[in-house]
């Protein structure tokens, strides 16, 4: 039984990786501006790589999967602007900007719980192919309403003119002065090459002067609007499919060695079938570009591990898991797992008061962790979590996973492969493991949604025992 593993390198760059990295970055991003200051943050954290495992950065497939996009001259200046200053730069990495806002839907109400469309209807599908005359260009998309606004870009539903097919559009707006956030840049190469059931659908990329615009396929809700639609709880059996595809879609993803950092409720996209979908890779991170830290500004704080909040930066898969724990039980509760409300103390001791004090001996390392301070950490025994969470003690073996999954040391939590075989999941059809990555587990015809009536259900059950 495996779980979640590292993979951080630690090392001292030599300048021809730093001027490989400068050079893939140029001929790549398109006429993109990149800010200054952040591809000296970016590069800053990249210098930290081995100088013996070879030139990993002139094949890392983030990187090239941009190479498509044309060449600008104001993108090489800027590069090299950056190379001048990247020894003088002595600030920290800037904390990313704020995510999109999504604006609640009128149209909720229109997850589906009964019915199936043709499995064909449930494949990814894309609304222009690289060979379409319309692909890439701005007047091949309809605005139809703005559904969200963030600190750099807007969320519209649009519509292909090319097919008729809805999609969102993620219009993120250019300055001279700052060039593009570099989480669009990340966010844009990690999607081009990622393509499963349980991810949003990059559809098309649309550069212009004053934007730059991503189009997904468009889904009708996130988790976050859904839960607040039924409070007081989901139904357990749409809790295990929904808990099924978030762990199917990092399964994908970790395999291939890259993190999502920002898993909450709002990143997880439900459609009118019930599928989810992990989005906004915003401050999603390949580690095939090995750097010893990472930034420990990620994740919302609610869902946010207590090795994170400690200040490690040496973390991996292991993030994610964290939240997927907090996820699962927020769901079946129908309240956020550790609500913090002040700062990240107070959000370490609602974690201790349900898991227990961590000591040297049951963490190695803990007493050296940047954040740590004896003096603040009130010493709370570990209590069960079905005590801590009612709901969860009454479905079978929900407990047990939520346990593997809320591991204070990281090392110690359930990878998402080994948890897709965990015996919460056994009454689901043997079929889900067999389907190929772009199929949703939704054309299956045993697998659909059941009627939110969660308070009915825990009724009975509890009158049952």
């Amino acid at each position: 039984m495996s779980t979640c593993v590292g993979g951080t390198v630690v090392g001292t760059e030599n300048m021809s990786k730093m001027k490989k990295l400068r050079r893939t970055l140029s001929e790549s991003f398109s006429r993109l501006a990149l800010k200054k200051e952040e591809v000296v943050s970016e590069e800053m954290s990249v210098s930290r790589m081995s100088g013996g495992r070879g030139s990993v950065l002139a094949a890392d497939p983030v990187i090239s999967q941009l190479e498509t996009i044309p060449e600008d001259r104001r993108a090489k200046a800027a590069a090299v602007a950056a190379q001048r200053r990247v020894h003088s730069a002595s600030e920290p990495p800037e904390r990313p900007p704020g995510r999109v806002k999504r604006a609640p839907s009128d149209t909720d109400d229109g997850i589906r719980t009964a019915g199936r469309d043709s499995p064909s209807s449930l494949r990814h599908s894309s609304p222009g192919s690289p060979t379409s005359p319309k692909f890439g260009k701005v007047d091949s998309y309809e605005k139809l309403e703005k559904l969200g606004e963030g600190s750099y870009a807007t969320v519209y539903k649009g519509k292909s003119k090319v097919n008729g097919k809805l999609v969102a559009l993620k219009v993120i707006r250019l300055q001279e002065e700052e060039g593009t956030p570099f989480t669009a840049i990340r966010e844009a190469s990690l999607l081009k090459g990622l393509k499963h059931a349980n991810i949003v659908l990059l559809h098309d990329i649309i550069h212009t002067r004053e934007t730059l615009t991503l189009v997904f396929e468009y889904v009708r809700t996130d988790l976050c609007h859904y839960m607040e639609k039924y409070p007081g709880g989901l139904h357990p059996h749409n809790v295990k499919l929904f808990l099924y595809q978030l762990l199917r879609g990092l399964a994908y993803i970790h395999q291939r060695r890259i993190l999502h950092r920002d898993l909450k409720p709002q990143n997880l996209l439900i459609s009118e079938t019930g599928e989810l979908k992990l989005a906004d890779f915003g401050l999603a991170r390949a580690k095939s570009v090995p750097s010893h830290t990472y930034s420990n500004e990620v994740v919302t704080l609610w869902y946010r591990p207590p090795d994170v909040l400690l200040g490690s930066t040496d973390y991996s898969t292991c993030l994610d898991m964290w939240g997927v724990g907090c996820i699962f039980v927020e769901m079946i509760q129908g309240s956020a797992a550790f609500p913090g409300l002040k700062d990240i103390q107070d959000q370490l001791e609602r974690i201790w008061m349900v898991l227990g004090t961590p000591s040297e001996g049951s963490w190695p390392g803990l007493k050296s962790m940047p954040h740590f301070k004896a003096d603040r950490n009130p010493q709370f025994k570990p209590k069960s979590l079905g005590k801590a969470w009612t709901k969860l003690a009454l479905i079978p073996v929900a407990e047990e996973l939520a346990s593997r999954l809320l591991q204070a040391h990281p090392r110690s939590r359930i990878s998402a492969i080994d948890a897709l075989s965990h015996p919460y999941f056994s009454d689901l059809p043997p079929r889900l493991t067999e389907l190929s990555d772009m199929t949703s587990i939704c054309s299956v015809p045993e697998v659909k949604l059941h009627a939110e009536d969660s308070v009915g259900f825990y009724g009975k059950f509890s009158q049952k025992h």
